[in-house]
């Protein structure tokens, strides 16, 4: 079974102060990108989808595009704020309409099962292959497997970050919770975005980063979640957007879906803001000095 790749990386990264997606996190200009595309490549991934904005492409093109050239399929996916399905005045908006809009988008190059990740979340070797393993063995239609994480493993020391708070029934996912989850008067407090009331939750309990291992069959049902957040009130419509977490939660809910829970095996970094990354850079070079990567990453790779 060939698995595709597919990599949201269309954010503007705000909190950050640009665009984190292609910030270098090593001496030879990678970014944490790259350590995604090289990762699936080892787990046996033969294509991978950019999903960006169309402004980014000679971007993409010219720094990671040209480093996975003749070594594995790439596909560059536009999302684009234009693209919904109804006549709105869209003049105000500044970005494009969310993780379900982002997916829909690399909908026409992917062919059969697939990843999906956050481009500026590193998730480990040992997560691509977990999901790598579990599309390979997966029997059941509507049936996915969601890579999680304790999220004291994925905080950040400059404050709040958002999560997918995961609720289980032994290993299944009952429900996603996106939230902003930070230390209030020494507790870890998870505020729901959808304004529902806020709780505590422990150092280890399992969050989504986004990193979801899907079979084809999901396409239809985020193209129909899609289409009705485009039937609520134009200003409801125009302050939001069409959160994945919350697409799965609803279809969960009705028992058309199952996620299986799989505690990731690897570290996680990340850059929510700008004073995070050098600690992603020192836990990059830590690791090459482990030899979990070589010291310049693509070398040795043969193309093709």
């Amino acid at each position: 079974m060939d698995l595709t790749l597919v990599v949201m990386a269309a954010g503007v990264g705000s909190r950050f102060g640009g665009l984190k997606q292609a910030t270098p996190v090593d001496e030879d200009d990678n970014f944490i990108i790259d350590y995604s595309a090289y990762d699936a490549l080892k787990a046996g991934f033969k294509k991978i989808v950019f999903i960006i904005r169309e402004e980014h492409y000679d971007l993409f093109l010219n720094t990671i595009g040209k480093r996975l050239e003749g070594i594995i399929e790439v596909c560059y996916a536009f999302q684009k704020i234009e693209d919904i399905p109804i006549d709105l005045d869209i003049s105000k908006r500044t970005k494009p309409w969310g993780t379900v809009q982002a997916i829909l988008a690399a909908r026409k190059f992917v062919d059969g099962s697939f990843v999906v990740i956050n481009a500026d979340d590193f998730y480990g070797k040992n997560a691509f292959l977990a999901a790598a393993k579990f599309l390979r063995e997966v029997d059941k239609p509507f049936t996915y497997a969601n890579i999680s994480y304790e999220y004291g493993v994925t905080k950040s020391l400059e404050g709040a970050v958002k999560r997918g708070v995961l609720s289980l029934n032994g290993d299944k996912v009952e429900s996603i919770v996106e939230s902003s989850v930070g230390l209030e008067n020494g507790k870890i407090i998870a505020k729901p975005l959808d304004g529902s009331k806020a709780f505590e939750i422990e150092e280890n309990h399992p969050v989504s980063m986004n990193f979801f291992a899907f079979q084809n069959d999901i396409f239809p049902l985020l193209e129909k979640y899609y289409q009705d957040y485009f039937k609520q009130s134009d200003e409801y419509i125009l302050d939001n957007e069409v959160l994945l977490p919350s697409c799965l939660k609803e279809n969960i809910e009705n028992g058309k879906i199952i996620i299986l829970n799989q505690p990731s095996q690897s570290i996680w970094l990340g850059m929510t803001y700008k004073e995070d990354l050098e600690s992603v850079k020192t836990n990059i070079q830590n690791l090459k000095n482990d030899g979990v990567y070589e010291q310049h990453l693509w070398a040795g790779l043969s193309e093709k």
